[in-house]
């Protein structure tokens, strides 16, 4: 196969690059499990903006201090600056954003000094990517191929010509495009207690590290303090939004005290949930939403309130057992501020990326935001540069190769994670 650009990943980075990328270019989306089945399709809260100029002090220090000081300056100038734009594009596109009579309606979360978060129900994120799917559907020039898992990368003294991957069947072939995307979400797969899907094995991070590609803070992995407990096997942790929180819901231990400010940043809150199960000797501990009006509960928080439901408890009556789990990666392929990577003709967006914004630490709601303003970005360079490979490039792919990529992929994942954190301490 042959396009001007393919982009690996069907989130909202994958997505949004693809329509900011002009009409008459070809551009082809692969994405490893069904379009609709990636982590962004999972977040719940919301995404961040910057209400007016009067906020920008507070929204960069909350995320600079979220992120122990570790971030990119520059990137979440740009990311926040970026915001209002982002939030118009995806409003054209049909996205729904709760309102107060023709005003938007904000929340707030953990960490953030005011309500700047935009929302829909608890399901933002289904809400976004889906319009951006359905948008990208119409689109002539973008083809989504679903069920084809990229394995490798087709790369020539430094430059990147494609990707090597196989369908459900295990068919491999080759797509050759003059310029490649990477938008292949997190790596929640390779740990036992996730949020993310099995499935997001950091694909994207073993090719970097296969071909030398610079990567930055791999080690740098968000815990979520607050996912559902369950005894149930073989099911991806289901995430508490920290919008419940932020709408008041509380922590308590197993004697009912509350032990930490619900608001602190997610590693303070998750590190004191540890230190109280060790405490305690208990597995979770107990999220109340008695301070949340019950009206507010069913309208603000369905799925919430009905997965509860469906393991038996009633958000309305009682506490729910909590725990934290593996949520979100902060570090990844090392990019620039226009999601250029360091190897030629290949740029990263998403999860997969890091451009510094979240640095040790991510704020809640920044991840759709930081995917979406650097997924545009990269496509903006990429169509003020354009230029086309001249030359045939000939493939020639061997299956055999591959024969054990998931588990040699994972395990050089997790060595190298484990190498940072070594060097960190």
């Amino acid at each position: 196969m042959k396009a001007d650009v393919i982009i690996v990943g069907s989130g909202v980075a994958g997505l949004y690059c693809a329509l900011n990328l002009p009409k008459e270019k070809s551009i082809i989306v692969v994405t490893k499990k069904i379009a609709q089945k990636s982590d962004s399709y999972l977040a719940q809260g919301g995404i961040c903006v910057l209400r007016d100029e009067d906020d920008y002090d507070s929204f960069y220090e909350d995320t600079m201090k979220a992120g122990h000081y570790e971030n990119n300056p520059d990137s979440v100038h740009i990311m926040i600056h970026s915001s209002r734009e982002v939030i118009a594009d995806l409003v054209s596109f049909g996205v729904r954003f709760e309102k107060n009579g023709e005003e938007f309606a904000y929340t707030r979360e953990g960490a953030h000094s005011h309500q700047r978060i935009l929302f829909h129900e608890d399901e933002t994120g289904k809400e976004i990517t889906s319009h951006l799917l359905q948008t990208a559907r119409k689109r002539e020039n973008i083809t989504i191929i679903e069920n084809y898992t990229m394995v490798d990368l087709i790369c020539e003294n430094n430059e990147c010509h494609g990707i090597i991957g196989h369908d459900e069947n295990g068919e491999y072939s080759a797509i050759v495009a003059d310029y490649t995307v990477l938008a292949t979400g997190g790596i929640g797969g390779i740990f036992e207690h996730s949020t993310n899907y099995k499935y997001l094995t950091g694909d994207a991070i073993a090719l970097a590290l296969k071909y030398g590609i610079k990567l930055q803070h791999i080690d740098y992995i968000q815990i979520h303090p607050t996912t559902l407990y369950t005894k149930k096997e073989g099911r991806r942790e289901f995430l508490i939004s920290e919008s419940v929180r932020g709408e008041g819901a509380v922590l308590l231990n197993s004697k009912g005290e509350r032990f930490v400010n619900e608001l602190l940043p997610r590693d303070v809150v998750a590190n004191a949930i540890f230190a109280e199960m060790k405490k305690e000797g208990t597995k979770h501990v107990w999220l109340s939403m008695a301070p949340i009006p019950e009206q507010e509960l069913k309208t603000h928080f369905p799925n919430i309130y009905q997965r509860c439901l469906d393991e038996g408890y009633d958000v309305t009556k009682e506490p729910i057992p909590v725990v934290p789990s593996q949520h979100y990666f902060m570090g990844g392929i090392d990019v620039d501020r226009y999601s250029k990577t360091s190897m030629n003709r290949l740029y990263a967006a998403g999860e997969t990326a890091c451009n510094g914004v979240h640095g040790k630490n991510r704020l809640a709601s920044n991840s759709l935001l930081e995917s979406l303003v650097f997924a545009k970005r990269a496509a903006r360079q990429i169509t003020e540069g354009y230029t086309a490979i001249t030359k045939d490039i000939e493939i020639t792919v061997d299956k055999a190769q591959y024969q054990n990529y998931k588990e040699e992929y994972k395990a050089a994942v997790l060595a190298a994670i484990e190498k940072e954190r070594a060097s960190h301490e």
